[in-house]
């Protein structure tokens, strides 16, 4: 019988190579939002993937980048403290894109962690030509000795299972499970649905907006008379035009980000909810020591 092995592997690459969609189905679950924007990952979201033979806590992590604001430079301190403490470090690389400065910058961070091991993953085999695919992976290649390399298609599930059991290959033998069977995550629950509104405010909004935005969850009321949950959460922009940007003519996009967030919040919980959402101005909050701290970061 295969010997039980259970750790952790940090997926790492630049913004939007599709970390965020990999974690997800690697867990079979929604654990980490997913946006088209850059920057959409703001935490180190754990999603944990189980096996009869072993188990793997993924860590989920912002994109590596050269940071322009405070906020930058923390998720990137974020980044780098997480892979320090990780089993394997699985490094992103869409199969769709040139391997670009952003992918060797990152690679060349790399060697700072020489206790992990390194696998590449190449994503978004579906977004691109059989040659292009094979093209890519001899370019990977070409970067480092890695301890596996492999293509995958995490929207169509190809190539997933490989790739869970390579990676159990490298976790250390441990006698037990690291988390209960029935975890998915160890996100709570008031920051999955704060999650959950950012996602939908992130939808349909220009590329600058998007990291101005930040969530927070204020009350959660049982409310026992009608079987519902009361939510009150604040979204939080840096300039009034962005407010007004947010809330829509109306207040038509408020309504519509309210409406998305719930839906995903009530399959979340399996419940009834009522989600009242405030936009508020915290002004240039990214690059403010303080506000940073108020919001989480």
């Amino acid at each position: 019988m295969a010997e039980y092995r259970a750790g952790f592997v940090s997926i790492v690459g630049r913004p939007n190579v599709g970390k965020s969609t990999l974690t997800n189905a690697l867990v079979g679950e929604k654990v980490a939002i997913t946006s088209s924007k850059p920057q959409t990952t703001r935490r180190a979201i754990r999603g944990i993937v189980h096996r009869e033979h072993g188990q793997l806590i993924l860590v989920d992590t912002p994109g590596l980048h050269r940071p322009r604001t405070l906020l930058g430079e923390r998720l990137n301190t974020l980044v780098q403290s997480t892979l320090g403490d990780v089993d394997v470090i699985a490094f992103c690389v869409p199969a769709n894109e040139a391997i670009g400065p952003g992918d060797r910058f990152i690679n060349e961070q790399l060697d700072q962690y020489p206790r992990a091991r390194k696998v590449a993953i190449v994503t978004k085999t579906d977004a691109a030509a059989k040659s292009k695919v094979a093209e890519q992976l001899l370019a990977v290649s070409e970067l480092r000795e890695w301890d596996a390399i492999i293509p995958v298609s995490a929207p169509r599930g190809e190539q997933l299972d490989v790739l869970v059991d390579e990676l159990l290959k490298l976790m250390p033998v441990s006698e037990h499970p690291l988390y209960p069977a029935e975890a998915r995550t160890d996100e709570d629950t008031a920051e999955r649905i704060a999650e959950f509104v950012r996602e939908a405010a992130l939808e349909g909004v220009s590329d600058e907006l998007p990291h101005s935005i930040a969530v927070t969850v204020d009350d959660m009321i049982e409310r026992e008379d009608k079987d519902l949950l009361e939510i009150y959460a604040n979204v939080f922009v840096e300039r009034d035009s962005q407010k007004g940007i947010i809330i829509g003519k109306g207040g038509q996009r408020l309504r519509e980000v309210g409406a998305t967030a719930r839906a995903q919040i009530e399959a979340l919980l399996g419940r009834k909810v009522y989600l009242a959402l405030h936009v508020k101005v915290a002004k240039d909050w990214q690059r403010d020591p303080k506000q940073l701290g108020r919001l989480g970061f």
